[in-house]
């Protein structure tokens, strides 16, 4: 009982991390789509010129990354839901693979002073407006990635346990209504019809009368 409720414990927590997470890839999406619309009206409704047939780099970016996320908390959310190994041993390498990859950009911008000139140019200038907004509101920013991190930390530490728990073990005795009651045959194997032993018990407790002509 107490493993059946601990199970279903770590599956509610990996299902929360994984809507919290689908969340911030949706909100991903949003800003890509609301930058796409934006580029297509500055470019007065002629996005199929030969300079400008592909969107920038940031906003498919910010697209295919939201779009990203979501795929992975679908994944998470099957994996919770169902306990598979397989599943959840595929689930925790994409989330350590997202991680060491978020990891590796922000000792990018961190320790290398002209991490921008490593990106492609964009000259919609919303990676710009992008950057100096994230710059006038830090703190903020930082408590975002900071509570992202530890919420794909917690993800890979709920999978990891519910692997080690197995998956769901189901009764290994059924109800007595699933159960058909034992039929008598109605004929023995000798080739006699089968008498009711009940009948024939309660007829011996009373004795036997002989009508006499």
């Amino acid at each position: 009982m107490a493993a059946t409720i601990a199970r279903i414990c770590l599956q509610s927590l990996l299902k929360a991390m994984n809507s919290l997470l689908g969340m911030v890839g949706i909100a991903m999406i949003l800003y890509g789509l609301w930058m796409l619309r934006v580029w297509l009206r500055d470019s007065d409704g002629s996005p199929f010129d030969h300079h400008s047939v592909v969107p920038p780099w940031f906003i498919c970016t910010s697209i295919g990354a939201g779009f990203t996320v979501c795929i992975i908390t679908c994944i998470g959310h099957v994996a919770a839901k169902f306990t598979h190994g397989c599943c959840l041993s595929f689930y925790m390498l994409i989330m350590f693979l997202l991680l060491l990859l978020e990891f590796a950009a922000a000792a990018d911008i961190l320790l290398n002073s002209d991490w921008e000139k490593d990106l492609p140019y964009d000259r919609t200038g919303k990676f710009s407006d992008f950057k100096d907004f994230v710059e006038s509101k830090l703190d903020i920013f930082q408590w975002i990635g900071l509570f992202i991190v530890l919420a794909q930390g917690l993800s890979i530490v709920l999978a990891t346990a519910l692997r080690s728990a197995g998956p769901n073990q189901r009764s290994s005795y059924d109800s007595d209504e699933e159960c058909p009651p034992e039929r008598l045959p109605l004929i023995n194997p000798n080739g006699q019809p089968a008498k009711n032993s009940n009948w024939n018990h309660t007829s011996n407790l009373f004795p036997s009368f002989r009508y006499i002509k």
